[in-house]
């Protein structure tokens, strides 16, 4: 059964204090009608606050999404090809990193792409161990090869961003590290996600562990938010590699953190976590403060399901960043 969830760290109070503390978060919410872009089970959806699909669009498989500011949506239809997709469903434009630019024959797979602010679109290619930038056509404008240490085609790399300095910011997956390249492709920048001295075990839900990192933004004042994946965690990590701030699996009340994937940063400095295979019963999409409190959740069984890979608080405004 589905449910949408807004809770606030008061709710449980008495009815007059629940109010005033609504009406204060109301006041400093940026997304007071927010809906909310995801992708399960087939399809992905746009949801409203009620939690109702109002509008769907059938793929295979998808580790990245994104609206852009033209009201389209950039997504995947599997793992090989990067779609834009126009509210009335029309492809405007596709990219099948599989048949382009050199790869044919070549086993790989996408797992995360970015429209830039020129036009043209960024995409990671893992297997073949690149990051490349085409335009409009398809036609390659840019590429840098990738430091990877155990290749693979499906864990080479999961989110990647082009960040405004033009560096870009790349969760390697299967080598359990976030490395930041330069535009020339070199190293300028690395963490390796501790495993804090636990074993690992495998499996996707709340019992795995890893290192297994899926996302990572770079913050206004320089650190670096990173989800870890089968980590189960959020850490802020200093250029120094200081860990300065951390959101463990069980520091949510009520919530248990499994395979972290997606962030956001809203502009009242709210964090929006992605929280996919936690099983029935726990919120995909969370939304915390600075003092660990929950001030929103969304967990539906309806539209979506154990593997909500990636989603787009939608609806706010103000600068996000994602």
């Amino acid at each position: 059964m589905m449910s949408t969830r807004f809770t606030l760290a008061t709710f449980a109070l008495v009815a007059l204090a629940a109010n005033a503390a609504a009406q204060v978060q109301q006041k400093q919410n940026p997304y007071p009608d927010r809906t909310l872009l995801a992708a399960d089970r087939g399809k992905i959806h746009i949801l409203n606050a009620s939690g109702e699909s109002t509008w769907s669009f059938p793929i295979r498989s998808l580790h990245d999404i994104h609206r852009l500011p033209n009201g389209n949506i950039l997504a995947q239809r599997h793992l090989g090809e990067v779609i834009e997709i126009a509210p009335d469903k029309k492809i405007v434009w596709s990219y099948d990193a599989r048949k382009m630019n050199g790869n044919e024959g070549k086993r790989l797979e996408v797992h995360a792409f970015q429209r830039l602010a020129n036009g043209d679109t960024m995409i990671a290619e893992s297997g073949v161990g690149r990051i490349i930038e085409v335009d409009r056509a398809g036609k390659l404008k840019h590429q840098i090869k990738l430091t990877v240490e155990h290749p693979h085609p499906h864990r080479d790399t999961r989110l990647v961003r082009k960040l405004d300095n033009g560096h870009y910011l790349v969760c390697h997956e299967g080598d359990g590290k976030v490395r930041e390249y330069d535009h020339d492709g070199k190293v300028v920048w690395e963490y390796a996600i501790p495993l804090f001295g636990k074993p690992r075990k495998g499996g996707h839900g709340p019992e795995a562990f890893g290192n297994h990192v899926f996302g990572a933004i770079r913050l206004p004042n320089g650190n670096t938010l990173i989800a870890t994946g089968n980590g189960h965690s959020v850490i802020e990590v200093t250029p120094k590699k200081k860990i300065v701030w951390k959101v463990e699996q069980n520091d949510l009340k009520g919530i248990t953190l499994a395979w972290v994937t997606t962030l956001e940063l809203l502009p009242n400095g709210n964090i929006v976590i992605g929280n996919c295979h936690a099983g029935r019963g726990q919120p995909q999409v969370v939304e915390i403060d600075r003092k660990k409190r929950v001030v929103w959740s969304y967990t539906d069984w309806t539209n979506l399901g154990d593997a909500t890979p990636n989603s787009q608080v939608l609806g706010g405004s103000g600068a996000v960043i994602r």
